[in-house]
Parts: C-alpha cells; sequence; structure tokens
C-alpha cells in the first residue's frame, strides 16, 4: 500500500515527469535494497542536463547527502538533497543496459536496463539516448578502496521506508527508475516509490 500522492515505479521500469522549482521530490525504497537512477534536466532547455562531474567537483566528495547540491553541466545548481535517510548514494557509474549485461551477466537474460528506461521515459520530453549521462543512482552502495580506487558493487544499505528528499531549484523534466542490474540490488528487484510536494 503507498500512501494518497505516491507514485510506484515497478521494478524495473521507469517514468518521466516534471517538477517544478520548488518542488519537493521524494525518493522512497518502499521494500528496501533497491537502487532508483535519477536523472534532471532543466525543462526550459534539455541540452542542461544533471553532471557528475561538475557536483562532485564543487562538493569535494563523493558521499553526497543532506545540504547538498547537484550540479548541471553549466553549473547550476539543479536539485538540494534536503532530507536522507540512507547517506549511501552513487554518482560514478552510469545507468545499467544491455551493454552492461553482457559485459557482467553474460549467463543472465539481456535486460535494456536503467538506460533503456530511461530513454523511453525521457523520449516524450525530447531527451535522446545520447543525451543521458551519468544517473544520481539514489542508495547504490559502490564502496571505493583507498590505496587502489578499486569500485565495488554491494548492495544498497536502505531499508524499508528510506528515503531522499530534494528540491528542485528550477523548472526539471525528470527520470527516475527502480534499476534492472542484480548486484545493484541485492540479487532480487523491487518498486521504488516517490512523490512530488509543493513547498510549504
Amino acid at each position: 500500500m503507498s500512501d494518497a500522492g505516491t507514485q510506484v515505479i515497478g521494478p524495473r521500469s521507469g517514468a518521466g515527469f516534471r517538477l517544478a522549482a520548488g518542488q519537493l521530490l521524494t525518493v522512497i525504497d518502499a521494500e528496501g535494497r533497491q537502487v532508483a537512477d535519477l536523472l534532471a534536466y532543466n525543462a526550459a532547455d534539455v541540452r542542461e542536463v544533471i553532471s557528475s562531474g561538475r557536483t562532485l567537483d564543487y562538493a569535494e566528495t563523493i558521499r553526497l547527502t543532506t545540504g547538498h547540491l547537484l550540479y548541471s553541466n553549466r553549473s547550476r545548481p539543479m536539485l538540494e538533497i534536503v532530507e536522507d535517510s540512507v547517506g549511501r548514494h552513487d554518482f560514478l557509474l552510469t545507468p545499467c543496459s544491455y551493454d552492461t549485461f553482457h559485459h557482467f551477466y553474460p549467463d543472465l537474460p539481456p535486460h535494456r536496463g536503467c538506460f533503456g528506461n530511461l530513454a523511453e521515459a525521457l523520449a516524450p520530453f525530447g531527451v535522446t539516448e545520447d543525451a543521458i549521462p551519468v544517473a544520481f543512482n539514489c542508495f547504490m552502495n559502490v564502496p571505493v578502496d583507498g590505496a587502489t580506487g578499486r569500485l565495488e558493487v554491494l548492495p544498497p544499505t536502505s531499508v524499508a521506508g528510506d528515503r531522499i528528499v530534494l528540491r528542485a531549484r528550477m523548472d526539471l523534466v525528470i527520470g527516475l527508475t527502480a534499476c534492472s542490474a542484480p548486484a545493484s540490488n541485492g540479487g532480487s528487484f523491487k518498486p521504488i516509490h516517490y512523490r512530488i510536494d509543493d513547498p510549504s
């Protein structure tokens, strides 16, 4: 069951929607250990898009949480994290895709993954596949070895009901998924819930 106003993204699927400046987007891991890939575009010009490189550069950390801003490729704030019950997300790895499955899961049936789901969800807003960058991966657990730099994808630390709340700093188009990659989600696929609230 979901609260009134809460939308459900089914397992291994995605959604695209508008988020007005000042509105709050709450992304909820309804059942626990489920990643949600998030993209943001300037609603007035989708060539302006969320940027991992700009954000991590300006934050001077890969551990983004409450108080951090997510910047665009034009160095403008797009989203502000205003609440975060997990504190562990990823902004290094690209959305999973058919190629991801061929590379990491050759013995499993290939899936279009978050990349394909985002492409479909964002197409009505004029976003093409080549305009899909690294996503902000809510709840994704990617520790980095400080000595070697090696990345590892582990199950999320999030539990049922954990959430991250982001405030739009401009009018946005949002792409959001319930991730499709086995390792990212502890080997199972679950829904992601989200809601949009006007500022109080």
